[in-house]
């Protein structure tokens, strides 16, 4: 035998006494022995959870982290605002913007350009910069980009005006070296209005080169030249294990034959040739893209080659140069690295060298670190998802380096020369010491937050040691009941509690249910007047607060349950004796199931509501468990032995449903149910039921034989096949039906069950009226929507509905062709649409969802951006249509299709009334709203009028983190105004809300793959790049 819970033997022990003790004799000492007042405080370290059954145990409810010393950082969530706090010789980082790692790795690349980035502090405009100068134009914004980056305090800074100003999309990942050409390509027409020639002319002198294009007939030999600039040098790095090997491949001569032939002006036709690429010039900076990006033509989407590409950190391009007179040695800069497997996913980083000391460091968003020792792997960084078929990393020799993930290689020129020393320009500066004030400002606040948590944490841990030290009631002294569920919000640092609540404990005589205890615990009267006093609440539960009339009662159902017990054992035994003659009497079979169930709710009945809730606070029971509870509740409706009664009084005739039991058993039972009907085993049945019993089955085969014809007459709609829809109207008719799907749904039934279910014998299709008589649903709706609540019917169909229901209203879409545009056609219904109920009706809804109070929303933390994916690609979780009809139903309700006539006609409407379009909306089928709460959640209470700044500080106390560094959206709307209401802001009950926490994004992997499939490649589309 398993043994015993000790709750159960708590709740065994308490009750024991009523075995020997009558009604009429309990004590106060019984009922603080039910109460279990006096049982034995539980000793911290010998419970290992709070024994619910003991009102007196106090151990583990929370306490522990009250305990001992407590470390000063949790008594806040905010960090040392130092860590933001720029570090001695080093780098400032880069804010990530969303998807923006792309952008920082070459602001960091260029930054680290000196001559580049004095050129472009060089940059003016024609107007004069006075103390409220803020960066307009892009390249202004790039010149406080470098300036912060040179000389701000934080440990990172944020390029939202830059981004802003080229117009990106920060939560889409773009092609890091389109970005690059376009943004140099944007840069140099800028500057090229420049009167300064060093800073008109440094896009060229620091990144651009001379090739030529070198073509020699193989016929005549003549030779054709055709000179191009280039930023880049694209190298293919497919099939090479070494940059050499690009080069090489990059120059080497191409055979022009067959459909490729080049066409010779001197042999003035088509002749074999060949052609290669000689390199004229180099600039100062050479950029080496390597193209790891490639076009799949199996897949049609770009892939990217993981292979290990090997290079030095001085390279030698004078072995490729067309005139090798010169020095061309250059040595490299800077390594930019794609980490991830997948063309559309993964992180860029980049390693790049500082000019002044010649040292490595690692450029990650908001993290700069100084690569050397170990850390000096020059393009080398750990896959966020490790390729299966990655092969492993050959070995390089010194001043050598490899990598699988570098798409781009920077080498400078070698100049012997000292190295450049860059000032900020003052009207920068200025703008960087105003930002470093703002940023000590927020130091000193943050610190003084700190510091104000701190001393309230502390004043808290004196005050809850000192009050749970005395929270025990000692033997004697008085006392009061509070809930478990309160003491352990109290104790929990998170939540701050509530007022006491203990209305829910109570009994119909307004005290202490003493099937509550399991949820109270017994504290000092002293505490409790602390906790009054501080929280407020009520009632309170002292001990006055013991109901002595409870326990009584249960006392006399105790004693009754122990005798049912043994009654129930004789029947049982009587039952099984097979009665002869006509000495017994029938009982139904139902009656005799549950007949102790139903002897112990006559003996319960005062206390039947306790039963019910017996355990629990408060809270609805979930829907299933309602709808057994109320069939439950109808067939407890009958008493004992009525359920083979029937309708006129008498014996019913299914005997299915009875049993005859002897007159001992029946004995036994009528002590229970002494009102119950009697029907001795001779008693014959109700002659009235017979008789309709014969006309039943008769109706039977009627209905079945009107069921047969109707679903032959319209086997289409039964089956639910070949019909009509409003999104591609057919061709063979220009009229369709409407009726209520309601209507089709009850015909469906009958038809499957004929004798189980009535007939169908009219059709109503007021329900998709309103008041007036007019349609309520629009075209656009009926195809949307609405399309749930209605049936297309076909006009042959409608000939033969006509014949066999009584149509009340007949509702009808018409097509009307419009000559001369073959797939040109107007709609129209009749009746015709009523806008001021329809109207009243999408008011009223908004309405609902805007005006709440203490409805339930839920806040998502993103923190492995699985929830970012299913909302930024909706279309992953829903198919295509379901996404479609959701891109549908957030257009505005006044955009309707405009083929669709529905005029308001010649007839003036009364308005309708605010019930009439109530009442009307509870008509239809209502959709689902409940949000299923997933992992990482958190439900919160708020209402409409609540302001955006009022929920950040709620969120504040659930997730610990603080309202400015919360980032929030819904539905992909970013949510920023804080004095805005939630209402306006488009917050609805069951709404889910992200939280993402102002932190350093690593892994943005998930992210990107969803744009794989749910974005269509735009590239840089209307943004500031292409002149937008």
């Amino acid at each position: 035998m398993a043994p015993v819970a000790p709750r159960l033997q708590l709740e065994k022990a308490a009750w024991r006494w009523t075995e020997t003790v009558p009604p009429e004799a309990v004590t106060q000492e019984h009922v603080e022995a039910a109460y279990r007042v006096r049982l034995e405080p539980c000793q911290r370290g010998a419970c290992r959870r709070n024994c619910r059954g003991n009102p007196n145990c106090l151990v583990g409810i929370g306490e522990h982290v009250w305990l001992g010393e407590i470390d000063e950082n949790s008594f806040h969530n905010i960090d040392d605002p130092n860590c933001e706090r720029r570090k001695k010789n080093a780098f400032v980082g880069l804010k990530n913007l969303g998807a923006t790692c792309y952008v920082n790795t070459f602001l960091q690349m260029w930054f680290l350009n000196l001559e580049f980035r004095q050129a472009l502090y060089l940059c003016s405009s024609n107007e004069p910069k006075d103390k409220d100068y803020e960066p307009q134009a892009v390249y202004e914004h790039l010149q406080y980009l470098f300036a912060l980056l040179q000389n701000s305090r934080r440990r990172y800074i944020d390029p939202s005006g830059f981004v802003k100003a080229l117009g990106l999309d920060t939560g889409q990942q773009q092609d890091a070296q389109e970005f690059s050409k376009l943004f140099m390509s944007l840069l140099e027409n800028t500057l090229s209005e420049q009167k300064n020639p060093d800073v008109q002319n440094i896009v060229q002198k620091q990144f651009c080169g001379e090739y030529v294009y070198v073509t020699v007939c193989n016929q005549c030999g003549r030779e054709s030249r055709l000179v191009s600039k280039f930023y880049e040098l694209e190298l293919n790095i497919q099939g090479h294990k070494q940059l050499t090997d690009c080069l090489t491949e990059f120059l080497k001569e191409e055979k022009l034959e067959g459909d490729n032939r080049y066409f010779c002006e001197t042999c003035q036709s088509k002749q074999n040739a060949r052609r290669k690429i000689r390199l004229l010039s180099l600039p100062c900076t050479l950029n080496l893209q390597l193209m790891r990006f490639v076009f799949d033509r199996q897949t049609g989407h770009k892939k990217k080659l993981n292979t290990y590409i090997g290079f030095s950190e001085v390279l030698d391009m004078k072995p490729f140069m067309e005139q090798q007179s010169g020095a061309y040695v250059y040595e490299l800069s800077a390594v930019l690295i794609h980490r991830g497997v997948s063309a559309y996913s993964g992180h860029y980083i980049a390693h790049v060298k500082d000019p002044q000391t010649g040292e490595w460091y690692k450029f990650n968003d908001e993290d700069t670190e100084k690569m050397e020792g170990k850390k000096l792997q020059l393009g080398i960084e750990e896959d966020l998802e490790p390729s299966k078929s990655q092969t492993r990393k050959p070995k390089c020799g010194k001043g050598t380096h490899c990598s699988c993930n570098a798409y781009m290689l920077v080498y400078r020129q070698q100049i012997w020369e000292n190295s450049l020393t860059v000032e900020v320009p003052a009207f920068l500066q200025e703008l960087v010491e105003r930002d470093n004030c703002k940023f000590e400002e927020w130091c000193s606040e943050m610190a003084e937050m700190r510091k104000q948590s701190v001393a309230r944490g502390k004043i808290k841990h004196e005050e809850v040691k000192e009050l749970y030290q005395r929270l025990p009631a000692e033997a004697g002294s008085p006392y009061d009941f509070i809930s478990l569920e309160w003491l352990q919000k109290w104790l929990d640092k998170s939540t701050p509690p509530k007022p006491i609540d203990n209305t829910a404990c109570l009994c119909s005589h307004g005290k202490l249910h003493p099937d509550k205890i399991c949820i109270m615990k017994r504290i000092s009267e002293y505490v409790a007047d602390f906790f009054y006093r501080r929280y407020g609440g009520g009632p309170r539960l002292n001990v006055k607060a013991l109901c002595k009339d409870c326990v009584v009662e249960r006392c006399r159902i105790l004693r009754l349950k122990n005798q049912l017990n043994e009654d129930y054992k004789t029947v049982t035994n009587l039952l099984k004796i097979t009665v002869k003659g006509s000495d017994g009497f029938w009982v139904g079979k139902a009656s005799l199931r549950s007949w102790r169930q139903l002897a112990l709710e006559q003996l319960n009945e005062q206390d039947e509501e306790a039963e019910h809730s017996n355990g629990k606070l408060s809270g609805n029971a979930p829907n299933k468990d309602e709808a057994n509870e109320e069939k439950r509740e109808e067939e407890e409706e009958l008493n004992f032995n009525e359920d083979i009664v029937c309708p006129h009084g008498d014996l019913c005739i299914s005997e299915n449903e009875r049993r005859v039991v002897s007159k001992e058993a029946w004995k036994k039972l009528k002590q229970y149910f002494p009102k119950a009907p009697e029907f001795p085993n001779n008693k014959e049945c109700c002659s009235q039921c017979k008789i309709l019993e014969r006309e039943g089955e008769e109706n039977k085969a009627l209905h079945k034989m009107m069921a047969s014809e109707q679903k032959t007459s319209l086997q289409n709609l039964f089956h639910d096949k070949c019909r009509p829809c409003l999104g591609s109207w057919p061709q063979e008719t220009d009229e369709l039906y409407i009726v209520s799907q309601f209507f089709v749904e009850e015909w469906r039934k009958f038809v499957r069950r004929p004798t189980r279910c009535s007939p169908v014998s009219s059709l109503g299709n007021s329900a998709l009226l309103c008041p007036h008589g007019g349609l309520m649903f629009t075209y656009a709706s009926m195809t949307k929507e609405d399309s749930k609540l209605i049936a297309l019917i076909w006009p042959s169909e409608w000939e033969r509905i006509q014949k066999i229901f009584v149509v009340d209203h007949v509702i009808k879409i018409t097509r009307t062709r419009v000559a001369g545009e073959p797939e040109g056609a107007l709609y129209s219904s009749e009746p015709q649409l009523c806008p001021e109920c329809r109207e009243g009706l999408l008011c009223q809804q908004q309405r609902d969802l805007r005006e709440y109070t203490q409805a339930t929303i839920y806040i998502h933390k993103v923190v492995d951006n699985k929830k970012v994916m299913k909302d930024a690609a909706p279309e992953l979780n829903v198919s295509s249509s379901e996404a479609e009809e959701e891109r549908e139903e957030n257009k505005p309700e006044g955009e309707q299709d405009p083929d669709f006539n529905q005029s308001n006609g010649g007839a003036k409407r009364q308005k309708l009334s605010h019930q009439s379009y109530v009442s009307y909306q509870k008509q239809g089928i209502r959709r689902s709203t409940r949000h299923r709460k997933v992992r990482g959640e958190k439900a919160l209470l708020v209402s409409a009028n609540q302001t955006l700044k009022e929920l950040k500080i709620q969120i504040m106390h659930a997730f610990s983190v603080a309202p400015f560094d919360q980032n929030l959206s819904i539905n992909g709307k970013i949510l920023s105004d804080d004095t805005a209401t939630l209402g306006s802001l488009g917050v609805i009950p069951e709404s889910v809300i992200l939280l993402k926490a102002d932190e350093p994004i690593a892994d943005y992997e998930a992210m990107d793959d969803v744009m794989q499939v749910c974005t269509p490649e735009e590239g840089f589309k209307g943004t500031g790049l292409l002149g937008h």
